[in-house]
């Protein structure tokens, strides 16, 4: 095993978790998981702490606002108190009205299910980028982050290696090339790898802690 794939091996044991299981999300290609991971994706492309945005998507579930029909129908306040119990508070008014937008807009384009805009796309991953961000909150960053975390159930996505995870690769002296890392951890899933590689990006210290480990 050579120095490269030590690094990798180091950063997937200790900090390969996707932020999805960090939310208490066991995604599946079912609607509800999907429409949680969305939700997540928003509250991660804001400028605030991923720790407080996954925090928010727990609120958030334990508030019941877990589908597009509860989202929607649930009052502007209560979108507002459950984000504020998150502690995201710094974004809540304006984010509460974007996933009450939302959610209506995904009942009514796609009924609701995410796969349907999946299946609208045809595979190509550019044009499914495109279509999440039309939902209000999503943008570059947001799609993004869904299609690192979709790729475990949605497998034509992958491998899915952002801006975002490929600037991590550069921190840990790791190829900036989705083809060349990839094939450093062939047994490892890309979007267990993609997290691991954005934790490394956010967080100089684990970079520095793998990069030992690896030594």
């Amino acid at each position: 095993m050579n120095h490269d794939e030590r690094v990798v091996r180091e950063l997937v044991s200790e900090y390969g978790r996707t932020y999805a299981e960090e939310a208490g999300i066991r995604l599946k290609d079912t609607p509800q998981p999907l429409y949680r991971l969305l939700v997540l994706s928003l509250l991660l492309s804001a400028r605030i702490r991923a720790s407080v945005a996954v925090a928010t998507a727990r609120a958030l579930h334990e508030d019941h606002l877990d589908s597009p029909r509860r989202m929607a129908d649930a009052d502007w306040q209560r979108r507002v108190d459950a984000l504020g119990r998150g502690g995201y508070r710094r974004y809540d008014e304006r984010t509460a009205t974007q996933l009450g937008d939302g959610a209506e807009l995904l009942t009514e384009r796609w009924g609701g299910d995410l796969r349907r805009l999946h299946r609208e796309a045809h595979g190509d991953t550019g044009e499914l980028g495109r279509l999440l961000q039309e939902e209000p909150g999503i943008g570059p960053a947001g799609a993004d982050i869904f299609l690192r975390e979709a790729q475990r159930v949605w497998p034509d996505v992958a491998p899915y290696l952002d801006g975002k995870a490929l600037s991590g690769a550069g921190r840990l002296g790791l190829p900036k090339d989705p083809e060349k890392l990839t094939r450093l951890a062939t047994d490892i899933q890309p979007a267990v790898l993609a997290a691991a590689l954005v934790r490394a990006a956010l967080d100089r210290q684990v970079a520095e802690d793998c990069l030992r480990r690896a030594a």
